[in-house]
């Protein structure tokens, strides 16, 4: 059975990931340069003042878009390959599908994801428990993210409807919320739309983690409790509205 599992595991990710960056590099350029582009204008239009920002949001936005793009991939391999209609008739389980199919989103990242750390590394600072820290919420942000794509991608009958669905989705909660720059440069009457992202949650989480921010301790709490109820909830309504098999 773990071998099963193993097995099930890897070809979602040699599918999903080795397969289209071998054969397809371009496609990594482009992941590349969506967060590192935004993170780009907010350091020259801040003067470097936001830079720190800036790469903290580039990190979400790069765990956000991988599980977002999880629909483009999953539709595509769904509608044009029938590939999902072939699983529903084998052993293998939506969980342990769904697991390949992120973990390839991660490895399909993992070059933007570089770029950022080591920009962080030097910018930021930040030390072992900060750093611990940040990979929590990025990693409850990715999960939010995954539950999204997947519910999207199981609900789509279309690629194109899928992939615009994920910039879409990309756009409002990685450059429209206050990810690559402080929730308080929004004016209150408008502040408190923000919070309807979960982006900014972890954003919140982040930028208080290294002192950019100056939180309370129930603020941060209250951070905490939000992203990590929002992922629970969503994993609760993808395991049970999802359509895995055709009705």
């Amino acid at each position: 059975m773990k071998r099963s599992y193993s097995s099930q595991l890897m070809a979602a990710i040699l599918v999903n990931s080795v397969y289209e960056m071998k054969n397809y590099p371009i496609n990594l350029v482009n992941t590349v340069l969506s967060p590192l582009s935004f993170l780009i204008v907010i350091t020259f239009v801040s003067k470097g003042t936001l830079i720190g920002q800036a790469i903290e949001g580039g990190l979400i936005m790069s765990m956000f878009q991988s599980g977002t793009a999880l629909q483009g991939d999953i539709s595509h391999l769904k509608n044009d390959f029938k590939l999902q209609d072939m699983l529903v008739s084998s052993p293998a389980s939506p969980s342990v599908y769904v697991l390949g199919m992120a973990i390839s989103e991660l490895i399909y990242v993992a070059p933007a994801l570089l770029v950022l750390v080591v920009l962080g590394q030097i910018y930021i600072h930040p030390s072992a428990l900060q750093a611990l820290e940040m990979a929590a919420a990025l990693l409850l942000m990715f999960v939010t993210s995954i539950t999204i794509g997947f519910m999207f991608a199981t609900l789509s009958s279309d690629i194109v409807q899928s992939f615009a669905w994920s910039r879409l989705l990309t756009t409002i909660f990685t450059t429209v919320t206050p990810v690559y720059y402080p929730l308080t440069y929004i004016p209150l009457p408008f502040r408190y739309l923000a919070y309807l992202s979960p982006t900014t949650y972890a954003a919140e989480i982040m930028q208080n983690v290294v002192g950019y921010l100056q939180e309370s301790a129930s603020v941060v709490i209250t951070d905490w409790a939000v992203l990590g109820g929002v992922t629970a909830v969503l994993l609760v309504v993808v395991s049970r509205k999802a359509r895995w098999k055709e009705t």
